[in-house]
C-alpha cells in the first residue's frame, strides 16, 4: 500500500495550486479538469456534484500528489486550529526554513508560530507552523545539513 494523494477542497483552486507552484515549486501533472455527473456524486456522496480539479505533484517525487478540489457548492468553515481533532496539517522538509517563510508571506500565507528547534546544538532540527493562502496548516522541517 502507498499514500496516492492528498486533497485539499479550496475556496479557489487557481488561488492556491498558485500558492504551491510558488512556494514549494510543485508542477501540474495534467490540464485542470472538471468532474461532474452521476459517477461522481455516487462516489462522493454529494448530489449533482460539480468539482473543479487540479493535480500538483511535489518536487521530485509521483506520488503523494496534492489534489486541489473547487466543489461549486461547498460548506465553508473557520480556519482549523494545531489542536482540533482530525487531519491536522501538511509536513514540508526543506533546505531553508527562512526563506520558506519569507515566500508563503509573499504568496498571502501566513504565520503560525515562530522556528523553534527540536534537535540539539550540534544538530538542530528546525520547525515552524505556518498557513497556506487559504488558512491550511503547514509545517516546515529544516533538519540538519
Amino acid at each position: 500500500m502507498k499514500l496516492a494523494h492528498i486533497s485539499i477542497a479550496a475556496r479557489s483552486a487557481d488561488r492556491l495550486a498558485a500558492f504551491y507552484t510558488d512556494v514549494f515549486d510543485c508542477e501540474e501533472m495534467r490540464p485542470p479538469r472538471t468532474l461532474s455527473g452521476e459517477v461522481v456524486s455516487r462516489g462522493n456522496g454529494l448530489p449533482n456534484s460539480v468539482i473543479y480539479s487540479i493535480w500538483l505533484r511535489l518536487p521530485d517525487q509521483e506520488t503523494p500528489f496534492l489534489e486541489l478540489l473547487e466543489y461549486e457548492s461547498s460548506a465553508d468553515r473557520v480556519e482549523p486550529r494545531v489542536d482540533e481533532i482530525g487531519l491536522s496539517h501538511l509536513a514540508f522538509q526543506l533546505v531553508d526554513i527562512a526563506s520558506t517563510m519569507t515566500n508563503i508571506l509573499k504568496a498571502g500565507g501566513t504565520a503560525l508560530g515562530e522556528i523553534t528547534n527540536f534537535g540539539t546544538a550540534d544538530e538542530p532540527f528546525l520547525i515552524v507552523y505556518m498557513r497556506d493562502c487559504e488558512g491550511n496548516i503547514l509545517e516546515l522541517e529544516q533538519p540538519a545539513a
